[in-house]
């Protein structure tokens, strides 16, 4: 399945599913030092993430966390269960 890179304004036009294996625990720790990178360094984070239209990719700083969402600029949030990969 092919991934496609998108820019964080077009996030809110997918309609997000579960990924194949909920990796929420997994990506704990990367989702802390991505939080932390946007808040201290405003560097960027890749998150891959599933929508109903297969997999997305967004390059974008990571503002906050909740215990289910990751929220981006204009509070546009990703369910963490909904994650494939993130890198930075």
């Amino acid at each position: 399945m092919t991934t496609t890179l998108i820019e964080k304004e077009e996030i809110e036009q997918y309609k997000f599913v579960p990924a194949e294996v909920d990796r929420t625990k997994e990506f704990a720790s990367k989702l802390s030092d991505a939080l932390r990178l946007g808040n201290e360094f405003k560097s960027k984070t890749a998150m891959t993430f599933m929508t109903e239209d297969g997999p997305k990719r967004v390059e974008t700083t990571v503002w906050s966390l909740t215990e289910k969402y990751i929220v981006l600029k204009a509070s546009v949030l990703i369910p963490m269960r909904s994650l494939i990969d993130i890198s930075y």
